[in-house]
């Protein structure tokens, strides 16, 4: 039996994860993707809130789950990276270059917002995590609930921002491909990391700081650096959220939204990051779910959604509870799906012999 919750393949990644080979299968697919969801509105919608969430889930995992933080604001985050994009896109708005035609030159001004959206995101990270990041405990989860609640009262009160009532006409910049292309990247980097001699610092300072310490491990400059990281995904996951919503306001970004990307990291368990896309996955597909199997909550669909959402919170807590209760270390532990499969289907194959 294992007693180290370190995964086995911390000193790197299948060989199919190096190389340009990942990029050249993604593009097909995403390709692909993107034109047969072209006819289904209601499809692309979901499809732009599964990939948001399994940024926002796999960014989170390289605090919580590969570095052994507790960060509970990556709401504040995103808030962030929603705003600034937004402002920058509403600037924009009727500009166009001249050489390109205008669909490409959208899309580029679209990628320029995200990129400085996910750059601030990445500052105030920093500027949140180089104090926070360098005492230990719970004081992390303390300091980034409260940046999320700053966060909330500056927007409320700044006039660029919308105040209280929030922006909208946010040109609805976001595709398909633009969602899975940000959600392969954030894996990628996620994965990359993991493999890493960087990650293996972030997996040793996980399991003991003061032994990573004292072999000589700078646990604050890597534990900033993947909040940094985690903090610039955030606030592209905030862009592309702003972008496809079109209006957003302070309501948008609480502290119950934070909890929720939470729940993802530890339903799929920390440090896994095909734990975290798959619990992103079906919580977000879970609310739709409820809305399809309990028409009879009411006959109205304003108030069948408001229903719903009231559901999804304490169905939540119950997850959590039957998870700690029945499998504490999350749907996938530490491991990836490659580790799991090849070690599954061969004793199915010996059973069935």
């Amino acid at each position: 039996m294992e007693t180290s919750s370190v995964p086995r393949t911390v000193p790197g990644v299948p060989a199919a994860l190096r190389g340009i080979l990942p990029v050249l299968v993604a593009v097909p697919v995403l390709v692909a993707l993107e034109w047969l969801l072209s006819g289904s509105p209601f499809a692309q919608q979901l499809t732009y809130r599964v990939g948001v969430n399994v940024v926002l889930a796999v960014s989170l995992n390289i605090v919580n789950g590969m570095t052994g933080q507790f960060s509970i604001g990556h709401a504040g985050f995103m808030a962030v990276g929603a705003y600034v994009s937004s402002v920058l896109s509403l600037s924009l708005k009727e500009i166009a270059l001249s050489f390109l035609p205008v669909a490409v030159s959208d899309q580029l001004f679209f990628i320029a917002a995200l990129l400085v959206g996910g750059a601030a995101a990445a500052l105030c990270g920093f500027l949140v995590g180089l104090p926070s990041l360098r005492l230990r405990g719970d004081y992390l989860a303390i300091v980034t609930l409260g940046f999320g609640e700053i966060i909330r009262v500056i927007v409320q009160n700044t006039a660029v921002f919308g105040r209280a009532l929030g922006l909208s006409g946010i040109p609805p910049a976001t595709s398909v491909m633009m969602v899975g292309f940000w959600v392969f990247l954030t894996v990628l980097v996620a994965r990359r990391i993991a493999g890493s001699s960087h990650g293996r610092s972030l997996w040793a300072i996980r399991e003991d700081e003061v032994a990573a310490e004292a072999m000589g491990v700078d646990t604050t400059g890597y534990k900033v650096r993947a909040f940094v990281i985690s903090s610039f995904f955030a606030g592209v996951a905030g862009g592309l959220f702003a972008h496809f919503v079109q209006v957003i306001n302070p309501n948008s970004f609480t502290f119950v939204q934070s909890m929720e990307i939470v729940v993802m990291v530890v339903l799929g368990g920390l440090g896994s990051t095909t734990g975290a896309i798959v619990a992103a996955v079906f919580l977000t597909l879970l609310p739709e779910a409820l809305r399809s199997l309990l028409p009879m909550l009411t006959e109205e669909g304003s108030s069948l959604s408001s229903r719903v959402d009231q559901i999804r919170m304490p169905l939540y807590g119950l997850l959590l509870v039957a998870l700690m209760l029945l499998r504490p270390q999350g749907l996938f532990g530490t491991k990836e799906i490659w580790e799991v499969l090849p070690r599954w289907l061969p004793r199915r194959r010996k059973g069935l012999a």
